[in-house]
């Protein structure tokens, strides 16, 4: 069974490498949500009965319906596994989402200057016709909300396909992904 990511060490650096911050996504939705499959079937007891060598004799057209998992097994996966992923990677996001916002980027000081500098440039189009033209740098802060709000967006969907596995082979038919995730973070805080 797959183990859930360690949680980075949350700085603004980490956030500002959007290279790292999405590897790092990228890897923890690889080890549980890109492969639920394969770890709900880890979750089922091998067969107790043994092979039936008649289960072969004729062609089956209908697909073989998947074996129940065990109801604890089950919660222990989403409990231990699951949910803890999630709310790491929730936890990075909603981090780096308040590094965003933040009013003290460094990058703003130097944007007003480069910007200040551009309006006093001399332009002369006939020596470059691409001198007019400019093009002001997004700020750092702006370029990360823009990422996190893609990324919560992507999470979303990575989530409610998750959920959709993990309910039709669990049973928690009727339980929307956020309501069981909201259920799990108001139990892991009274621990």
């Amino acid at each position: 069974m797959s183990q859930p990511s360690n949680k980075p060490a949350l700085t603004p650096q980490f956030c500002f490498n959007e290279t790292a911050l999405r590897d790092f996504l990228r890897l923890s939705r690889a080890t549980i949500d890109d492969s639920i499959i394969q770890n709900l079937n880890a979750l089922v007891t091998p067969a107790r009965e043994g092979f039936d060598p008649s289960s072969t004799a004729e062609r089956q057209v209908q697909p073989a319906r998947r074996r129940p998992i065990d109801p604890a097994t089950c919660q222990g996966f989403k409990e231990k596994v699951l949910f803890q992923s999630w709310q790491t990677r929730s936890d990075v996001l909603n981090y780096c989402a308040g590094v965003a916002l933040d009013p003290t980027d460094p990058d703003l000081v130097l944007r007003k200057a480069e910007t200040a500098k551009d309006r006093e440039r001399v332009i002369d189009e006939r020596l470059d016709p691409y001198s007019g033209r400019f093009f002001p740098r997004e700020a750092r802060t702006e370029s990360l909300g823009n990422l996190i709000r893609n990324e919560r967006g992507v999470e979303g969907i990575i989530r409610a396909r998750t959920w959709g596995l993990v309910t039709e082979r669990c049973g928690d038919v009727g339980v929307r992904w956020e309501e069981a995730l909201n259920r799990w973070r108001e139990s892991t805080e009274g621990r």
